[in-house]
């Protein structure tokens, strides 16, 4: 046999592995899907702690990053993971949703875990998982989650890995996610705002008192900037447990920042110094307050609050990303894909694509879950969208595509909304619109929903 055909073989067998791991992986994923969903939610810690003692609690193997609040919660994280990791430490990363592959919830080294891996991991836990699953329903209660069987994975994935540290970022609220077994050195809570209003209460008293539910005794909170109603209850928390509080505003702050090619040139003024000229490479001002919030953990955790190195800072910044975050996913036209689902989301969104582009015409493929708030979304939307095609992502709890149009009928006139029940032939419809009645300077933005932002990525060749 020649080297040539040597290779091929090799590599054909190569293939028909990373396959059969791939099919493997899926049906892993199709069982655990079978549990209650991730937004069914049952407030207890005791399946979650009753499986990790089990473990032998892999939570407490690492230090832990815990990182809460309404939006730019996995952007913060994996902002603090790239810092953490250009110490060079060994991470764990805990994010959710997944956009393309289960696996990329559970990342080590900033890479989710392979195929092969992740069947591995579940073998691992999946005794355990059965013997409180067994308990409960003998007493009547739910087996483990969805979110809850993911959560126990990611802790004993990156017990055995080892790592040094594990960012973990909360699925729902904080005081009874699976997550906040986990008892984080730093707690991270970025912005609170509305969502998610019927788990976590419908004032933003009652959603910060549950976020705040993840700051442990003697920890160390770093604040993003809040509405006064949701500062009060979360400094309030954080004095009832002893933490260190860094607030935005007090004791950090963005500097300054100016929009660059590719991203923004920021100043952060952090616990342990001012870092200049820090290029991070994502759009929008509320991708700035993340990176501040990302550097003061880091400080936090790192260094006592110290300064970091900058140049440390700099290249980690300058490798940061976050698909599906006001990511360009396609040119001529442009589209943009952006994960907002909420009015506070969508807030940020628009008033990113006005400061960092300069599109004369801009059309919106929008779809939204059946739980979310709709008519503010659009509402929000609305002003920086010419023309929109209502559609809806493949989830069972995607809203209907004739209630949302109704509802984009409402904030937008009949003339300006279009529907497509298919995203294929949504984003079709709008880049032709898009491009309709300009030749440049035409986008079409895909948004409303994290899983619709996931599906058109693959759709676009991203996923």
């Amino acid at each position: 046999m020649s080297p040539q055909k040597g290779r091929g073989g090799a590599d054909h067998l190569k293939d028909e592995a990373a396959q059969a791991a791939r099919r493997a992986a899926d049906e892993v994923y199709a069982g655990i899907l079978e549990r209650a969903p991730e937004h069914d939610i049952d407030p207890t810690l005791d399946r979650v702690r009753a499986v990790c003692e089990l473990l032998g609690d892999p939570q407490k193997a690492y230090r832990v990053v815990h990182v809460t609040g309404t939006n730019g919660k996995t952007s913060t994280a994996r902002m603090i993971e790239r810092l953490v990791r250009e110490h060079g430490l060994r991470t764990g990363r805990f994010t959710s949703p997944h956009l393309t592959r289960v696996t990329e919830r559970i990342a080590i080294d900033g890479e989710p875990i392979s195929d092969e891996r992740f069947v591995e991991v579940w073998q691992d836990v999946a005794p355990y998982v059965h013997m409180v699953d067994v308990q409960e329903q003998a007493a009547d209660r739910p087996r483990l989650s969805f979110f809850e069987v993911f959560t126990v994975m990611a802790f004993a994935a990156f017990a055995d890995a080892p790592v040094d540290v594990a960012v973990i970022e909360v699925g729902m609220g904080g005081r009874w996610d699976a997550t906040n077994v986990a008892d984080g050195d730093v707690a991270v809570i970025t912005p609170v705002a509305y969502d998610h209003e019927r788990w976590l209460g419908h004032t933003l008293v009652e959603i910060a008192g549950e976020k705040s539910g993840i700051i442990k005794d003697g920890a160390t909170l770093i604040l993003s900037q809040q509405q006064e109603d949701a500062e009060g209850v979360i400094l309030h928390a954080a004095a009832e447990r002893g933490a260190r509080v860094v607030r935005e505003g007090v004791d950090i702050d963005v500097v300054e920042r100016q929009v660059a090619v590719g991203g923004q040139l920021l100043t952060l003024r952090g616990t342990g110094g001012t870092y200049t000229e820090i290029f991070l490479p994502l759009h929008g001002e509320h991708q700035a307050h993340n990176a501040l919030a990302a550097l003061a953990a880091t400080e936090a955790l790192m260094a006592g609050g110290g300064a970091l190195e900058g140049g440390i800072v700099e290249v980690a910044f300058a490798d940061a990303e976050s698909p599906g975050r006001l990511e360009l996913v396609r040119s001529s036209p442009t589209v943009l894909v952006d994960a907002a689902h909420n009015p506070a989301g969508a807030e940020a969104l628009v008033a990113a694509v006005e400061e960092a582009f300069h599109f004369q015409r801009v059309v919106g493929v929008v779809g939204v879950m059946a739980d979310k708030d709709p008519e503010n979304i659009l509402a929000v939307l609305e002003p920086a969208l010419d023309e929109i095609v209502v559609t809806r992502a493949s989830s069972p709890r995607a809203m209907d595509v004739e209630d949302l149009a109704e509802i984009a009928v409402d904030v937008f006139g009949e003339d300006r909304v279009h529907v497509r029940e298919r995203l294929d032939d949504a984003v079709t419809l709008a880049a032709d619109l898009a491009e309709a009645e300009v030749e440049r300077g035409a986008a079409v933005l895909v948004t409303g929903s994290v899983v619709l932002v996931a599906e058109a990525r693959v759709y676009l060749g991203r996923g």
